[in-house]
């Protein structure tokens, strides 16, 4: 699935709906990721996941951290911790 970019958020639209979208707020040299939304005609198809590494990607090229807010993304991060501790800020 490709995903919009958007200020701050990567996302997906179709005919005007929101189907999936992920936000984050700057802080400095990291980011707070802070939000993530996917329509239950999605759900279980691993989108949310998709998002995340959508802004791993994102923020491994412009050599910034994550710090998860979001719920979703915390029990990602602790599920697959191999796969997202070098993106991770830790507080």
């Amino acid at each position: 699935m490709e995903f919009d970019k958007g200020n701050n958020r990567f996302y997906k639209e179709e005919d005007g709906k929101l189907l999936a979208e992920i936000t984050w707020v700057p802080e400095g040299d990291t980011v707070a990721v802070d939000h993530t939304f996917v329509d239950p005609s999605l759900r279980g198809q691993g989108v949310a996941e998709k998002l995340v590494d959508q802004v791993v990607e994102e923020m491994q090229a412009v050599q910034k951290k994550i710090r998860p807010v979001c719920p979703y993304v915390v029990k990602l991060f602790e599920r697959k911790p191999d796969k997202y501790e070098h993106v991770q800020a830790f507080d």
